[in-house]
């Protein structure tokens, strides 16, 4: 089955399936399976074309994967050109939404790079490098 340029898998229950496209989440899931009239039990390999083309007409009220993603890009560069703290945020790679970045924040920033005093050799060999300019 395909929903919006993506391929469902058939083993999968339907309601687990549908999380899988960008857009659908767990909570939304379940107000779709109910629209469409389908259980949410079902396996994706078992629907009928009936209820494929139901699920598919409810999903058309949604935005979904290309849209959204290019709704969301759009939001965040609106963000940067006005210069809103957010906006920075999202230019300098760091949390957005408030979280403490001292101790945490190692997925966004990336891995921990150590900044500290150099060593005795390392120091005398740039003395002797600005001495001899």
């Amino acid at each position: 089955m395909r929903i919006a340029g993506y391929n469902l898998q058939d083993l999968k229950r339907v309601d687990i399936a549908l999380t899988y496209i960008y857009g659908i989440g767990q909570k939304n899931v379940v107000g779709i399976l109910k629209k469409a009239e389908v259980e949410a039990s079902k396996r994706v390999k078992s629907l009928s074309e009936d209820e494929q083309k139901r699920i598919q007409k409810v999903l058309e009220g949604y935005k979904l994967e290309g849209d959204l993603r290019a709704e969301v890009y759009a939001d965040i560069k609106r963000l940067k050109e006005i210069a809103s703290y957010r906006g920075g945020r999202h230019s300098k790679n760091l949390p957005v939404r408030g979280q403490r970045t001292r101790s945490n924040a190692r997925t966004k920033r990336g891995k921990r790079v150590t900044i500290g005093a150099i060593k005795k050799e390392d120091a005398v060999k740039t003395e002797t490098k600005k001495e001899g300019k």
